[in-house]
């Protein structure tokens, strides 16, 4: 009989969400596409957003590397803080 390759060599997933902390402690999703991501209380609230967001495919949800900190839409903390001062 023909042999077939695993499924996985053939399709190649590149995560859709990042989900990792930023460095105030709050949960961050980030889209690579830069069309939906948020701020959560909770690492389990980030981590159901995504998985709704990508139909529940675990494959299109990866973690930041441990340590590393990720912040939402790209704002460094000098530009949020200068956000914040203007409009608070």
């Amino acid at each position: 009989m023909g042999s077939r390759s695993p499924l996985a060599n053939t399709h190649s997933v590149t995560p859709r969400f990042t989900v990792g902390c930023d460095h105030h402690g709050w949960w961050v999703v980030q889209d690579r596409l830069g069309r939906v991501g948020g701020l959560f209380a909770s690492e389990a609230a980030a981590l159901h957003f995504a998985g709704e967001e990508s139909n529940h495919d675990a494959r299109a949800v990866c973690r930041a590397p441990a340590g590393k900190c990720i912040e939402f839409g790209g704002m460094t903390s000098t530009t949020r803080n200068t956000l914040s001062r203007r409009y608070a």
